[in-house]
């Protein structure tokens, strides 16, 4: 790479607050001035947010060659074996110099799916997730429906519980 093609590095007073066993693998500033992102290995720092967005918790991240565009999970209902997880408001950061921050996100949300499938219940549909969390042994198990379905119906849920409870059963480990 030419002395002229080289990104200057991250100063420090950008960089996040970082796990010990965290580190920085790209980063690019906001076009409009409102702060850096960073992709650490545990997750996506965005300007405005005082946590990291781990990459379990994205789901979904879109470059338009200009913008990147993150809709992170949200929360809805904790169920045993899985959460139901609703899309939440989209942030959206213009990147003039994205580097291989684009790239970078597009790799560890990918990295972090272990399993996902798309399934009718009773009145919609839902997609089950499992996800590899940095750090964690096992999986995360999430739902997402699909706008209209009835989250609380006792039918739903029950398919719903029956689904993952196969998804969980057919991605175990096989006894050694």
């Amino acid at each position: 790479m030419g002395l002229f093609n080289r990104r200057p590095k991250l100063r420090p007073a950008d960089r996040p607050p970082l796990q010990p066993d965290e580190r920085v693998l790209a980063w690019a500033a906001a076009g409009d001035g409102g702060g850096v992102l960073v992709a650490s290995t545990l997750g996506l720092w965005l300007p405005g947010r005082p946590a990291r967005l781990g990459w379990d918790e994205v789901l979904k991240a879109v470059w338009s060659g200009r913008e990147l565009t993150v809709t992170a999970a949200e929360r809805v209902a904790e169920r045993a074996d899985y959460v139901v997880v609703a899309d939440a408001a989209p942030s959206t950061h213009l990147l003039l110099d994205p580097g291989d921050l684009p790239h970078q996100v597009r790799a560890r949300v990918t990295r972090s799916v272990a399993y996902t499938q798309h399934h009718p219940v009773p009145g919609g549909a839902g997609r089950i997730a499992a996800r590899r969390v940095p750090g964690m042994d096992g999986l995360t198990w999430t739902v997402r429906y699909d706008p209209g379905t009835p989250v609380d119906d006792a039918e739903v849920v029950a398919e719903t519980d029956r689904l993952v409870a196969e998804a969980r059963s057919a991605t175990a480990p096989a006894d050694v």
